[in-house]
């Protein structure tokens, strides 16, 4: 079970824009992520390097997380809010759940839900 002091380190690196540095501090080597339904992205130089390409696509990302983080034994949830600022000025937000499988302090999986016609308006 992670500590709360961790889960709350690991979003705090993400409402600052670290996203990339979050996953090497907090993800485990062999760690997946599932988008929605989507085949996993497995290792976690492979999440950051997919990281990466997402913030070159886009002038600003942003995040912030709407509530506290749930804990539950090795399970964290969170819901949180994403911005996508394109090189046009124009701002996509993104509402989404990630759920979190922890082993003591790193994420081994992490998989989120939303509705991906949200960056379409």
């Amino acid at each position: 079970m992670p500590d709360r002091d961790i889960v709350e380190a690991f979003a705090k690196r993400l409402e600052n824009g670290d996203f990339v540095g979050a996953i090497e501090q907090f993800y485990m080597p062999d760690a997946a992520t599932y988008e929605n339904n989507a085949a996993p992205t497995v290792g976690r130089d492979k999440l950051a390097d997919k990281e990466r390409g997402v913030l070159a696509a886009f002038k600003q990302v942003t995040a912030v997380r709407l509530g506290s983080s749930l804990i539950d034994g090795d399970i964290v949830a969170s819901r949180w809010k994403f911005s996508f600022t394109n090189a046009e000025g124009v701002t996509r937000t993104l509402e989404e759940v990630a759920w979190q499988t922890w082993r003591g302090n790193e994420i081994i999986e992490e998989r989120f839900f939303y509705d991906p016609k949200q960056l379409g308006r």
